[in-house]
């Protein structure tokens, strides 16, 4: 530990160094302070750790979002590691140098400091060497330097990048075979739903009554993109794939839904939540995060409300398959006892605070049950909904969460992290198919069968291929062995 301790000082030695050479030292090292605090902040609250991802993450963040994440430590955090650092900071009257000395001190000190390192190696090399090489991980949670690394990478993504030219996909993309038969889906995105926290999926308790008494089929072991919204969302619509998903090329690239509108389908993103995170950006989207367009806000606005006016939506669809997204707020943190209304606080006593490490385990659990409980009531009303049109479409439903969550297992919170350091929980989340009696019949599908292949292991790499199927699309970019129908088909 010592060791580890004096790498971390002989680093922050080397690069403060080299970051506070020049006159404007003082605004260089502002930024390092509000870094260190935000670093520190969610760290000893959360558990988590500050990367490229979770700074994205951060930056897509909503003010609703950001607001739930305030409370009177994080201000405390603030003024103590930011405020006050910064006001004596430009209060310190300090005698100015030469540029030639101040280079020539500042180069001696990085010098040294490397120095330093190298010394301290040599010396602890039977730990050093194989403490690095096996625990790779432990780079992000040097603070703040992990955080000060995200912020260069995103900086050199954003200004370095180039101009990238918009690159299409699926262009031969038809509905084949035609057909006068109508498909009505919707695609219901998730937010912060874990795997294990489904009855359906095996959890002792029932937090799935209603989808229980449904033709539905959950399936267990399914791998997220990501460990955020920002990174999940636009991967499981992405062609890519996890393994090769780049959050930098995504908006210069179409997505699932780009393929589906060439064929005319008609497309609808119904959002709850932070936005579409660019998925939707060539499509007709609403904002369900207010009461403008929300008629359930209580004062939150709930996932329920997104299914007003849906009606009217399809009804003027005169012809065509019609596609409709939510994006839920789901069971967003770290307020979880606001992610739902008082008729489904159910498991009780929860937590009532966005500070989870000043409540007990069974409290946070409570209140993380009762938002899949009410995820349950919305998705079975979803249900509900697209039995209405079975005479008239080919109905289904589609049910995949962006992350799952941590709870507090190892001292950890929220989501976010490094998928390699990322906890099950996190990592593995629920997607629920229905489909209606009229595309079971036209498909051919043997629901039973289906069910039997609910624990094969898959990932959101499936949605992309699975959607265009169920819309019957035919282009040289789908893949049927990663479309979930076929594992309902007798072959």
């Amino acid at each position: 530990m010592v060791v580890l301790v004096l790498y971390q000082f002989l680093l922050l030695l080397f690069l403060m160094s080299l970051l506070t050479m020049h006159k404007w030292y003082k605004h260089v090292l502002v930024i390092f302070y509000l870094l260190a605090a935000f670093s520190a902040y969610f760290a000893d609250s959360y558990g988590v750790i500050i990367d490229k991802d979770m700074l994205i993450n951060a930056a897509e963040t909503n003010v609703t979002e950001a607001i739930g994440l305030l409370s009177w430590r994080a201000l405390i955090y603030f003024a103590a590691l930011f405020a006050v650092p910064v006001f004596f900071l430009y209060k310190i009257k300090v005698t100015p140098q030469s540029a030639i000395k101040r280079i020539f001190y500042h180069s001696a000190l990085a010098i040294l400091a490397l120095v330093a390192i190298a010394v301290t190696f040599f010396a602890s090399s039977a730990f050093s060497a194989s403490f690095f090489r096996e625990q790779k991980q432990i780079r992000v949670y040097s603070s703040p330097l992990s955080a000060l690394y995200a912020t260069y990478q995103i900086a050199n993504r954003t200004i370095f990048s180039g101009t990238q030219s918009f690159t299409k996909i699926g262009e031969d993309a038809v509905i084949h075979p035609p057909s006068s038969d109508r498909e009505l889906i919707i695609l219901v995105v998730g937010e912060t739903a874990r795997s294990d926290r489904f009855s359906l999926n095996g959890y002792s308790r029932n937090t799935n009554p209603l989808l229980s008494k449904e033709n539905v089929v959950s399936f267990t072991d399914v791998a997220s993109c990501g460990t955020s919204t920002a990174i999940s969302v636009p991967c499981m619509f992405s062609i890519e794939g996890r393994d090769k998903f780049d959050l930098s090329r995504f908006k210069h690239k179409e997505n699932l839904l780009d393929v589906i509108g060439k064929t005319g389908i008609s497309v609808l993103w119904r959002d709850n939540n932070s936005s579409s995170k660019g998925v939707a950006d060539r499509f007709a989207y609403e904002d369900f995060t207010t009461p403008k367009n929300n008629p359930v806000c209580d004062p939150e606005c709930r996932d329920i409300g997104m299914l007003k006016g849906l009606d009217e939506h399809i009804s003027k669809q005169k012809k065509g398959d019609i596609v409709i997204v939510l994006h839920q707020m789901g069971s967003h943190g770290p307020s979880y006892h606001e992610r739902v209304p008082e008729s489904f606080q159910k498991f009780k006593p929860v937590c009532k605070t966005n500070q989870l490490d000043k409540c007990t385990n069974e409290e946070i659990s409570n209140a993380y049950d009762n938002t899949i409980l009410y995820t349950d009531y919305f998705l079975s009303e979803v249900i509900k909904f697209l039995k209405k049109y079975d005479s008239r479409f080919e109905t289904s439903m589609f049910y995949v969460s962006d992350h799952g969550e941590s709870l507090g297992e190892s001292g950890m919170y929220l989501h976010g992290m490094p998928y390699s350091l990322s906890p099950k929980g996190v990592t593995n989340v629920p997607l629920v198919l229905w489909f209606g009696k009229e595309l079971i019949k036209t498909q051919n599908l043997d629901m039973d069968l289906l069910r039997r292949q609910r624990n094969k292991a898959i990932s959101h790499d499936e949605v992309f291929h699975t959607v265009l199927g169920v819309l019957e699309i035919q282009t040289d970019i789908y893949k049927k062995e990663k479309d979930l129908q076929f594992l309902g088909i007798k072959k």
